[in-house]
């Protein structure tokens, strides 16, 4: 009797991919992989480029920022439009550009800026007479020490602490340079208790 024609493997091969469950489980891992990758990447544009941690070192915002909170600092808005009087900034310290200062914006290009009687006075196409600023942020009864009398140049901003008795601010150093202003603060991240999405105060304009 004829015996029906058989066909055998070679010797030493296999199934290229293995079996279907060891391919479904590379699949899986490779697919893990990208989506880690792909998070990562994304995490450190939105890092690096967008938005920043920052941490309040020191008393000079206070009441309105305590030593150790924890801030997230937009750095995207100002590519778009420029700083806003009140809105809380941090940037290069100039002298020192390895250091970061978190202040509050007062004097806008251009401005004509006043201290005097503890009182802060801007002058511009809109006040020409002079507008004296109602700064509600401030504890009550609080002043601002100093004397300063100057005008902004057209890429300059007039920068002040909160805690104006001991903040270390343009009544010192001068003015600061747009370039040198890395983002403004949005966020307020810690403690748990005190979180807060920040906006520019409405001033008596």
């Amino acid at each position: 009797m004829t015996e029906p024609a058989t066909t055998t493997p070679p010797t030493g091969t296999s199934n290229a991919g293995g079996s279907p469950h060891l391919r479904a489980v590379r699949s899986l891992i490779w697919e893990i992989i990208k989506v880690v990758v792909l998070a990562g990447i994304t995490i450190a544009l939105i890092r690096y480029f967008l938005f920043k941690p920052f941490y309040v070192k020191g008393a000079s915002m206070e009441p309105n920022f305590q030593d150790n909170q924890y801030l997230i600092i937009d750095e995207l808005t100002y590519r778009f439009r420029a700083p806003e009087r009140g809105e809380i900034i941090v940037f290069h310290y100039p002298p020192d550009p390895s250091e970061y200062f978190l202040k509050r914006v007062i004097g806008l290009p251009g401005e004509h800026i006043k201290i005097a009687d503890g009182q802060v006075t801007i002058y511009n196409s809109q006040h020409p007479e002079g507008l004296v600023l109602d700064e509600t942020y401030l504890p009550k009864g609080l002043q601002t020490s100093g004397s300063v009398d100057m005008v902004l140049g057209p890429t300059q901003y007039f920068v002040m602490g909160d805690n104006r008795p001991y903040s270390f601010d343009s009544r010192s150093f001068g003015p600061i340079d747009r370039s040198v202003i890395v983002g403004r603060a949005v966020f307020r991240g810690w403690p748990l208790n005190d979180l807060e999405l920040f906006s520019p105060p409405s001033y008596n304009s």
